[in-house]
């Protein structure tokens, strides 16, 4: 099973708040077959326990250690939010990458993904990203 594909992503989203922003994230991971459905709820706790910006506009969202049980299959999940959600403190997020790994394997995702997004023209080329096709590209490193 395929960690990103085209149907993982949703652009141009609009969401009145952080909550509805992850679980959005969530639900595609739900419906993909990447997680049972109380892994959402273990996001939302996840985000409780401590923020998941990261910077850039970029937002990281995924389960606490509790939530590990729920993940079927390592999966992500982008949500694409040009006008951005306030994740606290004055913190927008734009671009929303939902992460689901299975047997410690969100470790190596994550890192990954560091690498892509460290670069800030890369984030801001995944926020202005057009078309699925796009983001499959700028992220196909962690497939």
């Amino acid at each position: 099973m395929s960690i990103l594909k085209k149907e993982n992503i949703l652009l141009n989203q609009k969401v009145s708040n952080k909550e509805e922003a992850i679980k959005i994230a969530g639900q595609i991971l739900v419906d993909q077959g990447y997680v049972k459905e109380e892994y959402i709820t273990e996001m939302l706790k996840r985000e409780e326990l401590t923020s998941t910006y990261m910077g850039n506009y970029l937002a990281i969202p995924h389960g606490t250690e509790e939530g590990k049980a729920a993940v079927l299959h390592s999966g992500l999940s982008v949500v694409q939010v040009p006008e951005g959600v306030d994740f606290g403190n004055g913190n927008i997020v734009k671009i929303l990458i939902g992460i689901a790994g299975k047997d410690n394997e969100h470790l190596d995702i994550l890192s990954k993904i560091a690498i892509v997004c460290s670069e800030v023209e890369n984030v801001e080329k995944l926020v202005n990203a057009q078309s699925v096709e796009e983001i499959l590209q700028l992220l196909g490193e962690v497939n």
